[in-house]
């Protein structure tokens, strides 16, 4: 048993309770029971953790301090340092960012016009997308339709979504699915040959998430890295790009990049910028542990923003309500939706659950909080932090032994690596910051107000209004990178850009002085800084 002292009791409880428990039924939240819950709970609402956005489009409009911070900030390119007479690479179409949406657009872009480039700050696949166990949802059922697809994702962000944007993602859920299993991504099938669907996740109102055990997204990426190298997509690595390059008629033409190992900065001139950066996870929003990757620093939202681009509902953040408590060398990272739709069930100190785990994530995450902060029925580790208990026994006595090996291979071995058998022992889980809801204001072809410029993934914001649904992730990146990258070449092969120019970014900077902001701190941040006299804070539950 992995599990220390401190902590047995609680566990002796949960296996006392698992036979009743098993035949329990948890109403689901009335609308206004979950908005009660939400206002009460959800880190989204609590007081003192956004400011107003003091400049730019947004001015005033509420976001995380973390954030503001970034935008506030003056840019860390000098101006005076780049000869924008001196370019390095002059292509038609550019993505900044080499995960799913960024190569899935690239992909796309490459049949239309000849020179397609992804300049990626990591290695080309390094994203979110290879993280993202649950699986990617689509209407391919029979009892299924785009109109319950869209009801349920519209539900599910509060309505603030985009009617355009959803209604584009549940209708081409179909085509992608359809065209990655072509590409050779081994969906996991009935023996009839039809797609096998997960159990219906949180906020769905039928099974529609399609996988391959819980190695999705990095399946998918695998296939899709091989497919834009094959079809001779150019590509730079470990060059993230610092800030856009506008033209002389307000047009986005092109970025500038550094390249981490030399220290120098690169020139790319494009007729098509698209923005496929990711998120925001690594800023670590109110001091949260994060799900994401080493790069998910917002940059995307910070150098858009400086050339005029508005943001949608950047004042909604997810938090996953699975991240992981307990071992510490594992904290905050993802244990899938999915393996509450198997049927694992959230419990208290006591033994008892508390909420239908089925509920949308925000639901549910903000009843891990109340139960284990607020109302002190959490399970305290030996560092302190307090979490709930994930029973992921339960998969196996609802799916039959072996299920969970053969269906949760990427968790059960995270999890065997720290003595921790998760088909017979529960993990111990809190919410850890997930997802940006929000991001850049985008149409349901990727464009955003600025000439030339398009936004695809998390970084775009719209589709997923105010709350994502479990499964919906996957499917706007590839939905909206195919046709950010066909809307974006067809553009491409149509314009002459004009004199580049970099003077919006001496413009912001001179607004950040004269507004006494965040003067001397530049962005976007790049990268983490984990350093010890440099840590990034740790949220205090």
């Amino acid at each position: 048993m992995a599990y220390p002292p401190i902590m047995m009791e609680s566990l002796r409880k949960l296996e006392a309770s698992r036979q009743y428990r098993l035949e329990q039924e948890i109403p689901i939240l009335s609308i206004d029971e979950k908005n009660a819950l939400l206002q009460a709970c959800h880190p989204d609402y609590r007081d003192g953790i956004k400011e107003p956005i003091p400049l730019g489009p947004n001015q005033g409009q509420p976001a995380s301090r973390e954030l503001v911070n970034l935008l506030a900030a003056e840019s860390r390119l000098k101006t005076a340092d780049i000869n924008l007479d001196q370019v390095d690479h002059d292509v038609d179409v550019l993505i900044v960012g080499g995960g799913g949406g960024g190569a899935t657009a690239g992909i796309f872009a490459k049949q239309h016009v000849e020179k397609v480039m992804i300049v990626t700050k990591l290695r080309f696949g390094e994203s979110n997308t290879i993280m993202a166990e649950g699986g990617i949802n689509a209407c391919t059922s029979k009892g299924d339709s785009p109109a319950r697809h869209f009801i349920d994702t519209m539900g599910g962000g509060g309505f603030h979504n985009s009617p355009a944007m959803v209604r584009a993602m549940c209708e081409d859920s179909p085509l992608i699915i359809n065209w990655l299993e072509r590409m050779g991504v081994p969906f996991y099938k009935e023996r009839d040959g039809n797609f096998k669907k997960r159990h219906i996740a949180g906020g769905h109102s039928r099974p529609r998430g399609h996988a391959v055990g819980d190695y999705t997204g990095m399946t998918i990426m695998q296939t899709l890295r091989d497919e834009a190298l094959c079809q001779g997509v150019e590509l730079l690595e470990h060059c993230p790009a610092v800030e856009l390059i506008m033209d002389e008629n307000g047009r986005c033409a092109g970025v500038v990049c550094l390249d981490v190992e030399t220290g120098q900065h690169i020139v790319i001139r494009a007729k098509s910028v698209i923005m496929a950066t990711g998120g925001l996870g690594r800023i670590h929003v109110q001091g949260f542990p994060t799900t994401n990757h080493y790069g998910a620093t917002a940059d995307g939202i910070v150098m858009s923003y400086r050339a005029g681009a508005e943001l949608f509902c950047m004042d909604s953040i997810q938090f996953h309500p699975t991240g992981t408590c307990f071992p510490a060398q594992v904290y905050g990272l993802l244990v899938s939706e999915a393996s509450r739709a198997r049927g694992a069930q959230l419990v208290n100190v006591h033994g008892e659950r508390f909420i239908n785990e089925l509920q949308t994530r925000d639901c549910v995450a903000s009843a891990i909080i109340r139960e284990s902060s607020d109302r002190g029925n959490g399970i305290m580790t030996p560092l302190g932090n307090h979490g709930i208990w994930l029973d992921t026994p339960v998969i196996d006595l609802r799916n039959g032994k072996g299920f969970i090996k053969s269906y949760f291979q990427h968790l059960y071995h995270r999890f065997m690596e720290y003595g921790i058998d998760f088909s017979e022992e529960p993990i111990l889980v809190y919410p850890s910051q997930h997802y940006q809801n929000g991001g850049l204001l985008s149409d349901e072809f990727g464009k955003t107000p600025i000439p030339g410029l398009y936004a695809v993934g998390e970084v775009a914001g719209g589709v997923h209004g105010k709350n994502r649904l479990g499964g919906n992730s996957l499917t706007d990146i590839f939905v909206f990178g195919r046709r950010a990258g066909l809307d974006a070449a067809n553009c491409a092969s149509e314009i002459k850009l004009g004199k580049l120019t970099l003077a919006h970014i001496d413009d912001f900077n001179a607004k950040v002085r004269d507004n006494g902001l965040n003067v001397g701190m530049t962005s976007p941040m790049l990268f983490p800084d984990y350093r010890f006299d440099k840590a990034m804070p740790v949220y205090n539950q």
